[in-house]
């Protein structure tokens, strides 16, 4: 069954006089639990279609359905209610804030939710202990490491227990050996906790750990999507 599905998706941007293309008929079905990589050079739309994916960006013209709702039309406070519910988002840069601990940084998204603050501690304990973090709740970021800041993020990104993880360049400021754990830990989400990954990378290592490649150029995809 199929969580995302884009059709006929064009989007373009303004400059002055100037259009820009930088996504051109895009047709994409992810499959529920799937962990897909998205590559492609710089300025290719990589990003762009993740945003559009994760209900950050809209197309100029083609329809986003993402877990059977379309995005299309929402207003800006409903795509943040569906974001909070049915999306993780994960970074190059890992966006905490540095004055919180680990657990304040992943209880962030479920403040937008109407559980108590003894719950959303409680969630918060889990997610660290999955990332294996759990002994680290009271940390701020400046007491971690790279690696480690990465997993309170992926932490924070699986803590309202979405379906759905976007990743863009999730490893491209870790070394190798840091990189490899994280993409391991991805990887038991999607296998073990049965969350759909779609990954935007330059690293041909990190892809390997994908089910599925797909390669962006010129705004146009090509690639074994099945």
């Amino acid at each position: 069954m199929a969580i995302v599905e884009l059709r006929g998706i064009e989007k373009s941007y303004t400059k002055g006089r100037e259009t820009v293309d930088v996504l051109t008929g895009i047709n994409l079905e992810i499959d529920e639990g799937d962990y897909l990589a998205l590559m492609g050079p710089s300025g290719s739309g990589k990003t762009t279609l993740l945003n559009m994916i994760g209900g950050i960006d809209h197309p100029t013209s083609g329809s986003v359905v993402v877990g059977g709702e379309s995005l299309n039309g929402m207003s800006g406070r409903a795509l943040a209610r569906w974001r909070s519910r049915n999306v993780g988002f994960v970074f190059q840069f890992y966006n905490l804030l540095p004055v919180l601990n680990a657990r304040r940084n992943v209880e962030l998204p479920l403040l937008l939710t109407k559980l108590s603050g003894k719950q959303r501690k409680k969630n918060a304990d889990t997610a660290l202990e999955i990332v294996g973090l759990g002994d680290r709740a009271s940390h701020k970021p400046g007491e971690l490491s790279g690696g480690q800041q990465q997993r309170v993020a992926i932490a924070r990104a699986i803590v309202a227990d979405p379906s759905l993880l976007v990743c863009d360049e999730p490893t491209g400021d870790l070394d190798r050996d840091t990189a490899e754990e994280i993409l391991d830990l991805l990887a038991i989400l999607n296998r073990e906790h049965g969350k759909t990954i779609v990954m935007v990378t330059h690293d041909p290592k990190a892809a390997d750990h994908a089910s599925h490649v797909l390669h962006l150029d010129k705004g146009r995809l090509s690639g074994d999507a099945s």
